[in-house]
C-alpha cells in the first residue's frame, strides 16, 4: 500500500552534521549571495542615477539585473539559515513558493534575453527606426508581457506539481525543485507536470532558436558594416549577451533535462551552483568587461558617492 503524504514538511538535505564543513557551506553560499547581489544592485543603480543609459538597451539590462537578485534570494538565504541553526525542514507552503518564485524568475531570464536579442536586432539592422519601434510604450509591453508570461508559466508549473501526491518527504537538493519533487510524486501520478514541462520547454526551445536566428541576421548585419570600428563597436554590444544567453540556457537545459538519479548530492550541489547561482553572478562582469557606457557610469556613481561622503 502506498503512502501519499500532503500538507507537510519536506526535509531538504543537509550538506553535513560537522560544524566546520557547513561553516565552509555557509561561506561559500554567503560569498556567492553577496557578489551576486552587489553587481546586480551596482549595474541597477549605475543605470538608474545615469540619464546617459536611459536607453531602451539599458532599462532591459536593469529588469535582468531585478531578476536575477530575485532568483538567487529565493534559495540562498533559506540554504544558509538552515545549515546556520542545523536543520532541514522547509514547510509546505514555503516549498511553494520558493518553486514558484523560482520558476517565476528563471522564466523571466529566458524570455527577457530574447527580447534583449530583438532589441539589438533592431539597433543594428534598422537603425533608423530604432527610436520609433523600440519606444517607452513598446518597451513597457514587452517587460509587461515578459512578467506576465513567466506568472502564468510558473503558476501552472507549480499548480501542477503540488497536485500531485507525494510519497516520500526528503528532498534530495538543498531548496524545493521540480525534477526532484516529481522523483517524489507516486507511481504514474506525474505525468500532468511532465507535460506542463514539456511544454514549458517547448516555449524555451522557441526562445532559443528565435535567438539563433536573430543573430544569424545581427552578424551578416555587422559583416556589411564598412568600418572597422562600427563592426567592433556593434560586435562589443551583443557579444555579452550572447554568452549571457549561452551560459544560462545550457546549464540551465543540462539542469532540468538530465535524469536525477541516486548520485552524490555534493554532485549534484555542484551542478545546482552552476546553473542557479553562477550565471546571476556573471551577468554584471561579462556586461561590464566589455561595456565602456557602463564604466563611465560606475566611475560617475562612485564619484558622486565620494562627494557625498566628503560632504558629510
Amino acid at each position: 500500500m502506498i503512502l501519499v503524504i500532503q500538507n507537510m514538511c519536506f526535509l531538504l538535505w543537509r550538506f553535513s552534521e560537522i560544524w566546520e564543513l557547513r561553516v565552509m557551506h555557509i561561506a561559500l553560499l554567503l560569498i556567492l549571495y553577496l557578489m551576486t547581489l552587489s553587481g546586480n544592485l551596482l549595474i541597477i543603480a549605475a543605470v538608474v542615477c545615469d540619464y546617459h543609459l536611459h536607453t531602451p538597451m539599458y532599462f532591459f539590462l536593469v529588469n535582468l539585473a531585478m531578476q536575477d537578485v530575485g532568483s538567487i534570494s529565493v534559495i540562498i538565504p533559506k540554504a544558509v539559515f538552515n545549515s546556520l541553526v542545523n536543520i532541514r525542514t522547509i514547510s509546505h507552503a514555503g516549498c511553494v513558493a520558493q518553486v514558484m518564485f523560482f520558476l517565476f524568475f528563471l522564466t523571466c531570464d529566458v524570455y527577457l534575453l530574447t527580447v534583449m536579442a530583438y532589441d539589438r536586432y533592431i539597433a543594428i539592422c534598422n537603425p533608423l527606426q530604432y527610436e520609433m519601434i523600440m519606444n517607452r510604450k513598446a518597451c513597457t509591453k514587452m517587460i509587461g508581457s515578459v512578467w506576465i508570461g513567466s506568472f502564468l508559466n510558473a503558476s501552472l508549473n507549480s499548480t501542477v506539481t503540488f497536485l500531485t501526491p507525494f510519497c516520500s518527504k526528503i528532498i534530495n537538493q538543498f531548496y524545493c525543485e521540480i525534477p526532484y519533487l516529481l522523483k517524489l510524486a507516486c507511481s504514474r501520478s506525474y505525468v500532468y507536470e511532465i507535460g506542463v514541462m514539456i511544454f514549458t520547454g517547448t516555449l524555451v526551445l522557441g526562445c532559443f532558436v528565435f535567438v539563433l536566428l536573430t543573430y544569424v541576421h545581427i552578424f551578416s548585419a555587422i559583416l556589411r558594416i564598412p568600418s572597422t570600428e562600427g563592426r567592433t563597436k556593434a560586435f562589443s554590444t551583443c557579444l555579452p549577451h550572447i554568452i549571457v544567453f549561452s551560459i544560462f540556457i545550457f546549464t540551465a537545459s543540462f539542469a532540468y533535462l538530465r535524469i536525477i538519479s541516486d548520485s552524490p548530492p555534493h554532485l549534484d550541489f555542484i551542478i545546482t551552483i552552476m546553473y542557479s547561482i553562477v550565471p546571476p553572478m556573471m551577468n554584471p562582469l561579462i556586461y561590464c568587461m566589455r561595456n565602456k557606457d557602463i564604466k563611465v557610469a560606475f566611475s560617475r556613481l562612485y564619484a558622486h558617492i565620494s562627494l557625498q561622503f566628503k560632504e558629510m
